[in-house]
């Protein structure tokens, strides 16, 4: 089954140019594993698309390939970054294209894996040449969010975007505060609405070219994929998630990195918040909504191979075999 909003606007397969695969899907869909056999498979290298897995320290709650995964093939994009700096989509397409163009140059397959969908946009599309991130800006417009909560005024962002650009408004969902605090960011730096500015030529969208891009995407069972999320946040709290968030704490303090998905909720336990049983809770309920946010933004993607099945299973493997074969020499 092939899917995706705007397929057939990328890259196409056809052509002499170097194949690489994306591998996507949603988190726990078994992405690790059918990339790492695909990669044994077709001599290819492992280009990370994680937004946590970037940062060193962070292994439990981001479910980074294990030592062992990591020694059977090259992993790009894993612990680049220090938690307390920032890491963006931009910065991650800038080192993954470059990644992709060495592995490319080796020989080998570039195998994109990961499930965020941001990042995996940045690589094959670019990003829109907007005004810089304005530090001191954010952190006025977060304060102003966290005053108007207190109020009951959970929409103040939404509001203050709706007076400077009503069409922006309009496309961001009230409750999204980094797209919301990124729009408003422009309109006040560019003295221009969002929506201007990205229609402007000159601050097009750079996509990724000199590769064929192949996207092979994971669609398990909904409720067997719950099962596994469900026990693998509870794995991560017992593997010592609270005592890792408590390092990281220690070294780092309260960084933006630690409100990552399963570390927030294990600060929540080391603040007393909440007991652990409660924290694992939180956890398995923030990996189901995360795997349905997941699936909508990647349904979108051009021209996606969907497999009905788990990476981990032997149909899985032969499927996206049969998908990248006709593809290389």
């Amino acid at each position: 089954m092939i899917s995706g909003d705007h397929a057939g606007s990328s890259q196409l397969l056809g052509g002499g140019d170097p194949l690489a695969v994306l591998l996507l899907g949603p988190t726990g869909s078994g992405k690790t594993a059918l990339s790492l056999a695909l990669g044994e498979r077709f001599g290819g290298e492992i280009v990370s698309c994680d937004s946590v897995a970037v940062y060193r320290g962070m292994d439990l709650g981001t479910a980074k390939p294990t030592t062992e995964d990591r020694a059977r093939l090259p992993h790009h994009l894993i612990d680049i970054a220090e938690p307390d700096l920032s890491f963006t989509a931009g910065e991650y397409s800038k080192v993954a294209r470059a990644a992709l163009k060495e592995i490319s140059a080796r020989g080998q397959l570039p195998i994109v894996t990961g499930g965020t969908g941001l990042y995996l946009r940045a690589l094959t599309d670019g990003l829109f040449a907007g005004p810089e991130r304005q530090p001191e800006l954010r952190m006025r417009l977060e304060r102003g969010l966290a005053r108007s909560r207190e109020r009951h005024a959970k929409d103040w962002l939404h509001r203050l975007l709706a007076r400077l650009d009503p069409p922006s408004a309009a496309r961001i969902h009230s409750n999204d505060t980094p797209k919301l605090i990124r729009a408003i960011e422009v309109c006040l730096t560019a003295r221009k609405p969002l929506s201007l500015v990205l229609g402007s030529k000159a601050l097009s969208r750079d996509p990724l070219t000199g590769f064929r891009l192949l996207r092979i995407g994971l669609n398990p069972p909904r409720k067997t994929l719950y099962d596994r999320l469900n026990r693998r946040a509870a794995a991560m709290f017992a593997a010592g998630l609270v005592e890792e968030t408590r390092g990281l704490l220690a070294r780092y303090g309260p960084v933006k990195t630690l409100d990552s998905l399963g570390y927030r909720q294990a600060m929540a336990v080391l603040e007393g918040t909440w007991s652990e049983e409660a924290g694992i809770a939180a956890a398995q309920q923030g990996h189901r909504n995360y795997a349905k946010r997941q699936l909508t933004w990647f349904r979108r993607e051009p021209e996606v191979h969907w497999i009905d099945g788990f990476g981990d299973e032997e149909e899985s493997l032969q499927k996206a075999t049969d998908l990248v074969q006709p593809h290389l020499p």
